[in-house]
């Protein structure tokens, strides 16, 4: 008698987990934290879109950091947005996450 044929009796497969449409999820971002989350991105991202209709300026390094920090801003808002409403969180892991 081979092992295989002991083993394919009495083990089953097992049943990969459901996916996610998208891996989408609001578990990590709940109560205020997600339109908080939002809202940020939404406000960054009028920023920037705000600075880029100014056209003449006679100082404009504080304009040119405005737009670093606003773009800054819009980018790692979209970046944790991602990381906690995805599966990335539960790929990486709580404490790999918490420590980036």
């Amino acid at each position: 008698m081979e092992n295989g044929a002991v083993y394919n009796e009495t083990t089953e497969p097992q049943a990969k987990p459901r996916r996610r449409p998208l891996g989408c999820t609001l578990r990590h971002l709940r109560g205020w934290r997600l339109p908080t989350k939002a809202l940020q991105a939404i406000l960054s991202l009028l920023a920037v879109i705000f600075e880029e209709i100014v056209e003449d300026c006679i100082k404009c390094g504080g304009l040119y950091f405005f737009e670093f920090i606003s773009c800054s801003a819009f980018l790692l808002s979209l970046l944790i947005l991602c990381v906690y409403c995805t599966d990335v969180y539960e790929t990486f892991g709580e404490d790999k996450v918490q420590r980036v």
